[in-house]
């Protein structure tokens, strides 16, 4: 597009009464505006074809150490790598009674088998009891009642001896 088109457009949109006209072409962008007191502005723009991406100079990385966990003990480690980890198989709101006024279905020292109830996982208004795929003695329960458990969180240590 050259300069004469670029005003023939404008005095076309003086005289159209036009606020405002924008017009996007491959590589040419305008916007004519015209104001209350019949003044006309113009804004050309012109897009490259093919820009070369701008240069950004390289600034050197400094790594940051990552904040060292303290070590866990040998007995911390020994033992609980003595003991499976019964997991939440969905996401909900765990209860260890299947109802208020109902005993729990176990406790820490119990001993289960393979099959036995262990909790109640309620998701959407359905209650679902979770039952044990392992046999052995109940060593820790890690959630407290009537809290909300995700996917895959551990819920229980079985010591399987």
């Amino acid at each position: 597009m050259d300069l004469k088109e670029i005003q023939n457009l404008i005095k076309f949109v003086a005289k159209s009464g036009a606020s405002e006209v924008k017009l996007e072409m491959d590589d040419v962008k305008i916007t004519i505006r015209t104001g209350s007191e019949d003044k006309e502005a113009t804004y050309v723009q012109h897009i490259p074809v093919n820009a070369a991406p701008a240069v950004v100079p390289e600034t050197p990385v400094v790594p940051v150490a990552a904040p060292v966990a303290p070590a866990p003990t040998e007995t911390e480690t020994t033992e609980s790598d003595n003991y499976i980890t019964v997991k939440s198989p969905i996401i909900g709101t765990f209860y260890r009674k299947p109802s208020p006024d109902k005993p729990n279905f176990m406790e820490v020292g119990d001993e289960i088998k393979e099959g036995d109830v262990l909790c109640i996982i309620e998701a959407m208004k359905l209650f679902n009891e979770i039952e044990s795929e392992v046999s052995g003695k109940v060593v820790k329960i890690l959630v407290d009642e009537a809290s909300p458990v995700e996917f895959d969180q551990p819920l229980f240590l079985v010591d399987p001896s």
